[in-house]
Protein backbone atom coordinates (compact mmCIF):
# COMPACT_ATOMS: atom_id res chain seq x y z
CA UNK A 1 0.00 0.00 0.00
CA UNK A 2 1.27 3.24 -0.80
CA UNK A 3 1.49 6.39 1.19
CA UNK A 4 2.15 9.47 -0.28
CA UNK A 5 0.32 12.24 1.49
CA UNK A 6 1.56 15.14 -0.57
CA UNK A 7 1.17 13.29 -3.94
CA UNK A 8 -0.64 14.91 -6.64
CA UNK A 9 -4.14 14.10 -7.74
CA UNK A 10 -6.36 14.47 -10.92
CA UNK A 11 -9.91 14.77 -10.14
CA UNK A 12 -12.70 13.64 -12.61
CA UNK A 13 -16.62 13.28 -13.46
CA UNK A 14 -17.59 10.16 -14.96
CA UNK A 15 -21.28 9.00 -16.45
CA UNK A 16 -21.55 5.34 -15.62
CA UNK A 17 -24.15 3.09 -17.19
CA UNK A 18 -26.44 0.90 -14.30
CA UNK A 19 -28.00 -2.29 -14.62
CA UNK A 20 -31.58 -0.53 -14.84
CA UNK A 21 -30.89 1.01 -17.68
CA UNK A 22 -30.16 5.16 -16.22
CA UNK A 23 -26.57 6.49 -15.82
CA UNK A 24 -24.61 7.61 -12.63
CA UNK A 25 -22.31 10.29 -12.64
CA UNK A 26 -19.60 9.76 -10.15
CA UNK A 27 -16.53 11.95 -8.84
CA UNK A 28 -13.01 10.09 -8.93
CA UNK A 29 -9.86 11.33 -7.76
CA UNK A 30 -6.80 9.36 -8.80
CA UNK A 31 -2.71 9.68 -8.02
CA UNK A 32 -0.74 12.00 -10.50
CA UNK A 33 2.57 9.86 -12.26
CA UNK A 34 2.32 6.44 -9.50
CA UNK A 35 3.76 3.80 -10.22
CA UNK A 36 2.24 0.18 -10.52
CA UNK A 37 -1.10 -1.29 -9.71
CA UNK A 38 -3.03 0.96 -6.63
CA UNK A 39 -5.17 -0.18 -4.49
CA UNK A 40 -8.44 1.01 -5.38
CA UNK A 41 -11.44 2.54 -3.22
CA UNK A 42 -15.59 2.78 -3.40
CA UNK A 43 -16.12 6.31 -1.36
CA UNK A 44 -19.83 6.10 -0.21
CA UNK A 45 -22.23 9.39 0.46
CA UNK A 46 -23.94 10.62 3.51
CA UNK A 47 -27.33 11.68 3.06
CA UNK A 48 -26.54 14.72 1.60
CA UNK A 49 -25.43 13.46 -1.30
CA UNK A 50 -21.60 13.90 -3.12
CA UNK A 51 -20.63 17.09 -1.78
CA UNK A 52 -18.12 19.43 -0.96
CA UNK A 53 -17.37 16.84 1.95
CA UNK A 54 -17.45 13.62 0.48
CA UNK A 55 -15.25 14.81 -2.29
CA UNK A 56 -12.76 15.87 -0.05
CA UNK A 57 -12.57 12.59 1.73
CA UNK A 58 -12.20 10.90 -1.88
CA UNK A 59 -9.43 13.25 -2.53
CA UNK A 60 -7.55 12.65 0.74
CA UNK A 61 -7.67 8.66 -0.22
CA UNK A 62 -6.20 9.24 -3.80
CA UNK A 63 -3.46 11.35 -1.38
CA UNK A 64 -2.88 8.01 0.06
CA UNK A 65 -2.09 6.27 -3.18
CA UNK A 66 -5.76 4.89 -3.55
CA UNK A 67 -7.95 4.96 -7.29
CA UNK A 68 -11.07 6.61 -5.55
CA UNK A 69 -14.17 6.56 -7.02
CA UNK A 70 -17.81 8.38 -5.16
CA UNK A 71 -20.94 7.34 -6.95
CA UNK A 72 -24.05 9.68 -6.86
CA UNK A 73 -26.73 7.46 -5.09
CA UNK A 74 -29.61 10.10 -5.27
CA UNK A 75 -29.48 10.09 -9.13
CA UNK A 76 -32.49 8.47 -9.75
CA UNK A 77 -34.54 11.16 -8.02
CA UNK A 78 -32.23 13.80 -8.01
CA UNK A 79 -30.28 15.72 -10.06
CA UNK A 80 -27.14 15.65 -11.21
CA UNK A 81 -24.33 16.96 -8.48
CA UNK A 82 -27.60 17.17 -5.77
CA UNK A 83 -25.86 18.32 -2.46
CA UNK A 84 -28.35 18.23 0.47
CA UNK A 85 -28.70 21.03 3.11
CA UNK A 86 -27.07 19.83 6.82
CA UNK A 87 -29.19 21.82 8.80
CA UNK A 88 -32.68 21.01 6.99
CA UNK A 89 -32.91 16.94 6.69
CA UNK A 90 -36.14 17.26 4.22
CA UNK A 91 -34.20 18.48 1.84
CA UNK A 92 -32.60 14.96 0.80
CA UNK A 93 -35.37 12.98 2.89
CA UNK A 94 -37.30 12.15 -0.22
CA UNK A 95 -34.19 10.77 -1.95
CA UNK A 96 -33.22 8.69 0.93
CA UNK A 97 -36.64 7.15 1.42
CA UNK A 98 -36.62 6.34 -2.59
CA UNK A 99 -33.28 4.10 -2.49
CA UNK A 100 -33.69 0.26 -3.01
CA UNK A 101 -31.25 -2.34 -2.05
CA UNK A 102 -31.59 -3.49 -5.17
CA UNK A 103 -30.63 0.00 -6.46
CA UNK A 104 -27.97 0.05 -4.67
CA UNK A 105 -26.77 -3.17 -5.89
CA UNK A 106 -26.57 -1.86 -9.02
CA UNK A 107 -24.93 1.47 -8.60
CA UNK A 108 -22.30 -0.79 -6.33
CA UNK A 109 -21.21 -2.92 -9.38
CA UNK A 110 -20.67 0.01 -11.57
CA UNK A 111 -18.76 1.98 -9.36
CA UNK A 112 -16.84 -1.05 -8.60
CA UNK A 113 -17.02 -2.11 -12.78
CA UNK A 114 -15.15 1.06 -13.49
CA UNK A 115 -12.30 0.50 -10.58
CA UNK A 116 -11.86 -3.28 -12.40
CA UNK A 117 -11.25 -1.40 -15.75
CA UNK A 118 -8.70 1.37 -14.95
CA UNK A 119 -5.21 -0.30 -15.84
CA UNK A 120 -3.40 0.73 -12.71
CA UNK A 121 -5.87 -0.94 -10.38
CA UNK A 122 -5.03 -3.28 -8.06
CA UNK A 123 -8.58 -5.45 -8.30
CA UNK A 124 -7.29 -7.45 -5.11
CA UNK A 125 -7.32 -5.02 -3.38
CA UNK A 126 -10.01 -2.63 -3.75
CA UNK A 127 -12.18 -1.61 -0.70
CA UNK A 128 -15.00 0.34 0.29
CA UNK A 129 -15.83 2.68 2.77
CA UNK A 130 -19.04 5.15 3.76
CA UNK A 131 -20.40 7.93 5.86
CA UNK A 132 -23.66 8.06 7.78
CA UNK A 133 -25.81 6.68 5.11
CA UNK A 134 -23.01 5.40 3.63
CA UNK A 135 -22.30 3.48 6.41
CA UNK A 136 -25.05 0.98 5.14
CA UNK A 137 -24.01 1.02 1.94
CA UNK A 138 -20.20 -0.06 2.55
CA UNK A 139 -21.78 -2.76 4.51
CA UNK A 140 -24.07 -3.28 1.39
CA UNK A 141 -20.95 -3.45 -0.97
CA UNK A 142 -19.29 -5.63 1.24
CA UNK A 143 -22.08 -8.52 1.25
CA UNK A 144 -22.04 -8.07 -2.52
CA UNK A 145 -18.64 -7.26 -4.20
CA UNK A 146 -15.70 -9.64 -3.81
CA UNK A 147 -14.06 -6.36 -1.49
CA UNK A 148 -10.56 -6.58 0.23
CA UNK A 149 -12.39 -5.01 3.31
CA UNK A 150 -14.70 -1.96 4.21
CA UNK A 151 -15.39 0.14 6.66
CA UNK A 152 -19.03 1.73 8.13
CA UNK A 153 -18.88 5.36 9.68
CA UNK A 154 -22.25 5.57 11.95
CA UNK A 155 -24.22 3.77 9.44
CA UNK A 156 -27.69 4.60 10.05
CA UNK A 157 -30.01 1.61 9.32
CA UNK A 158 -27.35 -1.06 9.17
CA UNK A 159 -29.20 -3.27 11.61
CA UNK A 160 -31.75 -3.30 8.99
CA UNK A 161 -29.75 -4.91 6.28
CA UNK A 162 -27.71 -6.83 8.97
CA UNK A 163 -29.29 -10.22 7.28
CA UNK A 164 -26.22 -10.00 4.81
CA UNK A 165 -23.53 -10.53 7.20
CA UNK A 166 -22.96 -13.96 5.77
CA UNK A 167 -22.52 -12.94 1.90
CA UNK A 168 -19.24 -10.37 3.81
CA UNK A 169 -16.27 -10.90 1.49
CA UNK A 170 -13.72 -9.03 3.46
CA UNK A 171 -13.08 -7.87 6.83
CA UNK A 172 -15.28 -5.03 8.35
CA UNK A 173 -14.46 -1.99 10.09
CA UNK A 174 -17.58 -0.24 12.31
CA UNK A 175 -17.16 3.08 13.78
CA UNK A 176 -19.68 4.46 16.09
CA UNK A 177 -20.21 7.47 18.57
CA UNK A 178 -21.23 6.99 21.72
CA UNK A 179 -22.60 10.39 21.86
CA UNK A 180 -24.93 9.52 18.87
CA UNK A 181 -29.07 9.58 19.54
CA UNK A 182 -29.79 8.42 15.78
CA UNK A 183 -27.97 5.09 16.72
CA UNK A 184 -28.96 2.96 20.02
CA UNK A 185 -27.13 0.57 21.09
CA UNK A 186 -29.18 -2.24 20.45
CA UNK A 187 -29.04 -1.43 16.99
CA UNK A 188 -25.32 -1.80 17.22
CA UNK A 189 -26.24 -4.76 18.90
CA UNK A 190 -27.84 -6.61 16.41
CA UNK A 191 -25.11 -5.25 13.52
CA UNK A 192 -22.36 -6.91 15.42
CA UNK A 193 -24.10 -10.39 16.94
CA UNK A 194 -25.27 -10.74 13.42
CA UNK A 195 -21.88 -10.80 12.00
CA UNK A 196 -20.25 -12.80 14.87
CA UNK A 197 -23.39 -15.36 14.11
CA UNK A 198 -21.71 -15.39 10.38
CA UNK A 199 -18.04 -15.65 11.72
CA UNK A 200 -16.80 -12.92 9.99
CA UNK A 201 -14.14 -10.75 10.51
CA UNK A 202 -14.62 -7.19 11.82
CA UNK A 203 -13.99 -4.48 14.73
CA UNK A 204 -16.13 -2.60 16.11
CA UNK A 205 -14.91 0.85 17.69
CA UNK A 206 -17.59 3.23 19.21
CA UNK A 207 -15.64 5.98 20.47
CA UNK A 208 -17.59 7.74 23.66
CA UNK A 209 -16.49 11.38 23.22
CA UNK A 210 -17.56 11.08 19.67
CA UNK A 211 -21.65 12.28 17.89
CA UNK A 212 -23.12 11.06 14.54
CA UNK A 213 -21.34 12.87 12.04
CA UNK A 214 -18.32 13.22 13.98
CA UNK A 215 -16.22 12.83 10.97
CA UNK A 216 -17.62 15.91 8.88
CA UNK A 217 -15.80 19.36 9.59
CA UNK A 218 -18.88 20.69 7.63
CA UNK A 219 -21.70 19.48 10.24
CA UNK A 220 -21.78 20.66 14.16
CA UNK A 221 -21.08 17.47 15.12
CA UNK A 222 -17.17 17.50 14.32
CA UNK A 223 -15.36 16.26 16.18
CA UNK A 224 -11.45 16.91 15.48
CA UNK A 225 -9.81 14.43 17.67
CA UNK A 226 -12.25 11.70 16.56
CA UNK A 227 -11.96 12.38 13.01
CA UNK A 228 -8.35 12.18 13.28
CA UNK A 229 -8.26 9.18 15.29
CA UNK A 230 -10.96 7.32 13.30
CA UNK A 231 -8.83 8.27 9.86
CA UNK A 232 -5.77 6.80 10.97
CA UNK A 233 -7.15 3.46 12.81
CA UNK A 234 -8.89 2.98 8.55
CA UNK A 235 -5.71 3.63 6.86
CA UNK A 236 -4.17 1.06 9.06
CA UNK A 237 -7.12 -1.23 8.37
CA UNK A 238 -6.75 -1.23 4.57
CA UNK A 239 -2.85 -1.59 5.36
CA UNK A 240 -3.25 -4.80 7.28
Amino acid sequence: MLNHPDMENEQNEVTLQVADGGSMTAYTSSPVNAAGKLPAIIVLQEAFGVNHHIRQVTDRFAKEGFIAISPELFHRTAPKGFEGDYADFSTVAPHTKALTNEGLESDLKAAYQWLTEQKNVDINKIYAVGYCMGGRVSFLANAILPLKAAVSYYGGGLDAIANKAPDLHGKHLFFWGGLDKHIKSENIHTVIKAVEAAEKDFITVKISYADHGFNCDERASYNEAASKEAWAFTLAFFRD
